[in-house]
């Protein structure tokens, strides 16, 4: 993500542009799409969602619906995790694998029903995801790209329900996490609203027409105003889900990533019938690398991409690092090889030449009180 600005004429623009820009937010090109990298600053908007609430546009996320009455059947053959007796209502994360066990990409299933389920997939890999699923379709099943048509709110930190019930009614607030309700009514606007989000803390994820967005952000934003709401870019949103210790694609895995060695494997079922990667993994059960967090104890932040050594030898490469506003230290993840993936373990970071001290230490670097 480069901070430069940018004509941006070959990006797309969310429905919430406007908003954006008339709230001074900095615009950058982000996975095809003209994106707030900040409004007031990274530090204070992850310090807002940690202890009050942010508002986050992240309709540049792809939405894919599966119908028909083999959509659960093509959803096991296609995902790595099992949708088997999942009810009405709930959330699941998995993976979409190669056929090596590597990650084509990590995203949620939200199940309305035995015959229709919602896919949200990561913007960067929407046209690659669309095309892998719809190439290996099979049975009575309709698959529907509708990214275009929905756009996507984010409301997290701990206020996020004090704000939501402000413009909901009770019975709209779906009560667990991983959890959703259909066709709630937000400040007059029909949402799907679901309490998932991507920055470690309670929140929410509404989904709604893209006519719909403008005026639900403005209502969002004024029914947060006296609880500390603010809006909140991506470089936020980059450095909470660091904090939290959650994966982003392209960087903790990838093609050639498997979800064990990510560190995912609560979202593979290796127990159910056949999926795509499953032999390949089979074999790969106790990866040679593991993700792990690094704590930086030397001077300096480490970024993604760089080598780490113990010992004197290379053992490994960064994924993702930052200085975390709210621990108020750097941290890094990084894919290590396995002997050195015991938390206590020390480890350098190659930054631009120099050598800085960490430690591996236990994912995630920052939990929410419940």
């Amino acid at each position: 993500m480069s901070g430069h600005a940018n004509t941006g004429e070959n990006e797309k623009r969310t429905p919430l542009y406007g908003s954006h820009v008339k709230l001074g937010g900095r615009m950058v090109p982000f996975a095809g799409y003209l994106l707030p990298v900040q409004y007031s600053g990274v530090i204070a908007e992850h310090m807002a969602v940690r202890t009050k609430a942010g508002l986050f546009d992240v309709s540049h996320m792809g939405e894919v619906m599966f119908t028909g009455k083999d959509a659960l059947l093509n959803l096991q053959r296609l995902l790595s995790n099992d949708f088997r007796g999942m009810p009405d209502g709930r959330v699941r994360y998995s993976l979409l694998c190669n056929e090596s066990g590597g990650v084509v990409d990590d995203l949620i299933v939200y199940r309305y029903g035995d015959e229709k389920y919602l896919l949200v997939v990561n913007a960067a890999n929407r046209e690659k995801d669309v095309s892998w699923m719809r190439e290996r379709l099979s049975g009575s099943v309709t698959m529907e790209d509708i990214s275009d048509d929905i756009a996507q709110i984010a409301l997290q930190g701990p206020a996020s329900d004090a704000i939501l019930r402000r413009l909901a009614s009770e019975s709209g607030m779906p009560e667990k996490y991983y959890t959703f309700v259909d066709d709630v009514a937000v400040g007059g606007v029909k949402c799907l609203v679901s309490q998932t989000g991507y920055t470690g803390e309670k929140g929410y994820e509404l989904y709604m027409p893209n006519a719909d967005a403008p005026g639900l952000w403005e209502k969002l934003l004024d029914a947060g105003a006296d609880f500390g709401l603010v809006p909140a870019g991506l470089g936020a949103r980059d450095t909470l889900r660091l904090e939290a210790g959650m994966p982003l694609y392209g960087h903790e895995m990838d093609d050639g990533v498997t979800p064990f060695e990510a560190g995912l494997a609560f979202g593979v079922k290796m127990g159910k019938d056949d999926f795509i990667g499953k032999s390949a993994l089979a074999g790969r059960l106790n990866p040679r690398r593991k993700r792990v967090g690094l704590k930086i104890t030397g001077r300096g932040i480490a970024r993604g991409n760089e080598s780490v050594y113990a010992d004197g030898a290379a053992v490994g490469r960064t994924t993702s690092g930052t200085h975390c506003p709210f621990l108020g230290y750097p941290v890094a993840m990084a894919l290590l090889d396995e002997p050195h993936t015991l938390a206590g373990s020390t480890a350098e970071v190659d930054v631009r030449g120099r050598r800085i001290a960490a430690e591996v230490v236990p994912i995630p670097f920052y939990k929410r009180a419940k």
